[in-house]
């Protein structure tokens, strides 16, 4: 009798389900339609823009313009939250039981949430990749793509859960404090290697040189061959490499040779005093002549610098349309030549450490140490 009795009332419950069901779409009737069809138009909407994001990603792929970023965000737009926001849109418009639309309230949080992470975790990687302006292979995004996704994928994702579990009504506050502590702790142990990298984020943003630039600080110039987290790796004009921190690089003065089209030569000489006032208002034509016989190159001027110890000082400075080193060093070459050759030419000396010594007799009377000319 029993188990009869149970059997029974489970009909009873089962028939006042279906029935309740039933009135609620009777009453619905009219809203249902509209809820339903709104819901399938959010979703074609979102699945047009994720093929419109896939598209425009094809076309950039590295990230190199904002239609890349832009693409990399829309592709990532996932089924959940394409699912959640349809069902809290027919919630919306249906008047479904209190129980149900929390549910899908939940549903819904939990899913932009998590859909919203995604979206500003592509948009950072992608503003990255975009500043990088190389492949990511050969430059410090490529170095520390990793870990910088899962810095910024943990960072996000926090967020994302403390959020849901504040809409759920939970307590977050010592969670945050927690995580608050803990934040501070990991940043103050690994404050070196933070800096470091934020040092290489710094290099691949601001661009004071790239892989393959030729750059000076202090004492030291090599060419850039890698940029990694903690380190750039240059290799001197001597062959060898060195290897510097990119927070302590970026605390110097640098010289980047390669941020420019020419390169300026200074080509200091001088002249004896003997050489006559007349040769030496031909110099500036002369060392023109020899600077623009050698194409690419431009005079910038030639003019004496001052009266030295044996010599009057002239200093010859031009432009060489290029910034490859050797190509420098060609031209200047070619250039001090010309010069020389033209100098001789026109029978112009140049000057070298000279000095002349006078002695005196016993008396104190000066010693010419050169022959007196006779007097006619």
């Amino acid at each position: 009798m029993v188990i009869a009795g149970n059997a029974t009332r489970a009909l009873d419950t089962g028939r006042e389900s279906v029935e309740s069901i039933l009135n609620w779409f009777i009453e619905n009737r009219a809203e249902l339609p509209i809820a339903i069809g709104t819901a399938a138009a959010i979703i074609l909407l979102m699945l047009g823009l994720r093929r419109i994001g896939t598209w425009l990603l094809g076309k950039d792929p590295e990230c190199r313009h904002w239609r890349g970023v832009i693409g990399r965000v829309l592709q990532k737009t996932t089924v959940l939250f394409m699912a959640t926001a349809a069902l809290d849109i027919v919630a919306t418009y249906a008047a479904v039981p209190a129980k149900v639309e929390r549910l899908f309230n939940i549903a819904f949080t939990i899913g932009f949430a998590l859909q919203g992470a995604i979206w500003a975790r592509e948009l950072v990687l992608g503003v990255i990749s975009r500043n990088s302006g190389e492949e990511t292979g050969e430059t410090a995004v490529g170095n520390a793509i990793s870990v910088i996704r899962v810095l910024v994928s943990v960072a996000l994702f926090a967020i994302a859960i403390i959020v849901i579990l504040d809409n759920l009504g939970i307590n977050v506050t010592a969670l945050v404090a927690g995580l608050g502590i803990g934040g501070i702790a990991i940043g103050l142990a690994a404050q070196g290697i933070f800096s470091d990298l934020f040092a290489a984020l710094a290099i691949l943003f601001d661009k004071p040189f790239k892989r393959g630039d030729v750059i000076q600080f202090d004492q030291t110039t090599g060419t850039v061959e890698r940029i990694g987290l903690k380190t750039t790796r240059l290799r001197s004009l001597t062959g060898e490499q060195v290897v510097m921190a990119n927070t302590k690089l970026l605390e110097r003065e640098l010289h980047n040779f390669a941020g420019g089209r020419t390169r300026r030569c200074s080509l200091p000489f001088g002249l004896v005093y003997q050489t006559d006032p007349d040769e030496l208002e031909k110099v500036h034509s002369l060392a023109k002549a020899a600077v623009e016989g050698r194409k690419g190159c431009k005079l910038v001027r030639c003019g004496i610098l001052g009266f030295g110890a044996s010599s009057i000082d002239f200093e010859l400075i031009f432009d060489v349309g290029t910034t490859d080193q050797n190509k420098v060093v060609a031209d200047r070459t070619a250039v001090a030549l010309a010069v020389l050759r033209s100098f001789t030419e026109h029978g112009i000396q140049f000057a070298y450490p000279t000095q002349t010594s006078f002695t005196a007799a016993p008396n104190g009377k000066f010693v010419m140490p050169y022959p007196v000319p006779a007097q006619a």
